[in-house]
């Protein structure tokens, strides 16, 4: 199991998901039957998603001795982050673990209950996840089985390789907007590594999944089907946020995943392909700016609604500067706590920054309450888990205490506060200094060579290496 439960006991409650499966819950059970003698035994084409083991046996194992052994892809380590704040530290640390706890082969979204490679957890931690083991390979396999889990129509499987063939999540919600891994994590890739074969490799792949999206597209803008949109918002229902249509997500999405394949497009000398996504693209901008904002401003009480067009670009930078200020005023009306789902997580605390709210960026990482993440820091977790609340503050589990999806603001730690940026040769160090971490660092070994940056108060005074 994955925590003890508020009494103190072994329990896997929290990830048996019966309201879903009818058949009953997910468990992770050996049964052993010893031979005469010493007995060596582990299992084969299987793996288990634990902290904690609960052994029934008649023997006695008073004096017994148990190893763990941890199973996940072949990945060096290539990057670390460490500053003045131990809980800090220990979220770099657990969001390690879940990378490793989950990137088994293909990159899961968790290791207990579904174990299942969803594309939008992958697209949206793929940069962090890059940085911080050489998980190249992981991507770029797990990125074959992508393209031979691609409908006919252009759809792309949001489970690579699919686990179902017939359920409501994996048929009908297939080709869900948001999960446009398919452009992402080829392009994301080929920024970290400049090898142009991967964009190679998938182009084809792209171009489908796009034309799927244009056939959904009415008015150069996607307002019918049903996609997962923001996913994990604190404050709505999944389920009935996708029947309301997620249809400002899904334009966004359309908008930056054409901008991103008509640069892939130039990249590989295609000109015409390029030409038209460019043109798509822009009209799909001007789209979500007429339907979706009021004068290019957003008027929403949910923080991921302002965040989505300034990280994508879809209004002028006046009207970014005047969303980054709407969201300050969210976060700050909402007592420096988030209420983003998975999507735009990874992005705010950067946004806040680039356009002059550090203070409440800083705020929002050291938040020790939910939803915040240091509170399960807090709550001893050594793992990122699916929910901001995955041990309430009663000590009940609830939902997967594995999910790698919100360890993406790892990425910021080191890209931002750190500072360090990397796109093929080029190196960016521009860092961001807060007093209350006291100091911070990062080293990355990126694909051009080792990058180290790192700065220290002093009283006053920043030092700088």
């Amino acid at each position: 199991g994955e925590s003890l439960d508020e009494n103190g006991n072994f329990t896997t409650e929290n990830f048996q998901d019966r309201k879903r499966h009818k058949e009953g819950g997910t468990y992770q059970m050996i049964s052993y039957i010893c031979k005469d003698g010493e007995n060596h035994y582990k299992p084969r084409f299987t793996i288990m998603g634990f902290r904690y083991a609960k052994v029934e046996t008649i023997l006695d194992l008073s004096d017994a001795t148990f190893i763990a052994h941890a199973v996940y892809s072949e990945m060096e380590e290539t990057a670390d982050f460490t500053c003045g704040n131990a809980d800090v530290n220990q979220l770099v640390w657990n969001s390690k673990w879940s990378q490793k706890g989950n990137f088994c082969d293909v990159p899961t979204d968790c290791p207990t209950r579904e174990r299942a490679a969803w594309t939008g957890d992958a697209g949206l931690y793929v940069d962090t996840g890059l940085m911080l083991m050489d998980s190249y390979n992981v991507y770029r396999k797990w990125l074959a089985q992508c393209r031979y889990g691609q409908y006919p129509e252009g759809k792309v499987a949001n489970i690579a390789p699919p686990n179902s063939k017939g359920s409501f999540m994996t048929a009908m919600l297939a080709g869900s907007v948001g999960w446009d891994a398919c452009i992402i994590v080829p392009m994301a890739m080929y920024r970290k590594y400049g090898d142009v074969r991967i964009l190679e490799e998938n182009y084809e792949m792209m171009k489908n999944w796009y034309a799927f999206l244009e056939s959904r597209a009415e008015n150069n803008a996607i307002q019918s089907g049903i996609d997962y949109g923001e996913w994990c918002e604190p404050g709505t229902n999944p389920m009935m946020s996708m029947q309301n249509g997620n249809f400002d997500v899904a334009t966004a999405y359309f908008a930056h995943s054409g901008e991103t394949l008509s640069e892939i497009a130039a990249i590989l000398g295609k000109e015409e392909d390029a030409a038209h996504y460019r043109e798509v693209s822009e009209n799909a901008k001007k789209a979500f700016e007429e339907i979706f904002t009021k004068d290019g401003v957003v008027e929403s009480e949910r923080q991921c609604q302002y965040i989505r067009p300034i990280q994508f670009g879809l209004v002028n930078e006046e009207n970014c500067a005047k969303n980054a200020e709407k969201l300050n005023e969210l976060v700050l009306a909402n007592d420096y706590h988030l209420n983003t789902g998975f999507l735009t997580t990874p992005a705010i605390c950067g946004i806040l920054c680039e356009y002059g709210y550090e203070d409440t960026a800083f705020k929002l990482l050291l938040q020790e309450s939910a939803p915040g993440w240091l509170y399960a820091v807090k709550k001893g977790a050594t793992t990122i888990w699916e929910t901001w609340d995955g041990i309430n503050e009663e000590g009940k589990p609830s939902e997967s205490l594995n999910h790698y999806s919100y360890g993406a603001i790892t990425g910021w730690l080191i890209g931002g506060v750190c500072g360090i940026q990397q796109e093929g040769r080029k190196i960016t160090i521009k860092p961001i200094a807060c007093k209350e971490l006291s100091h911070a660092k990062a080293v990355y070994d990126s694909p051009v060579g080792t990058i180290e940056s790192g700065w220290k108060y002093e009283g006053n005074k920043i030092t700088f290496e």
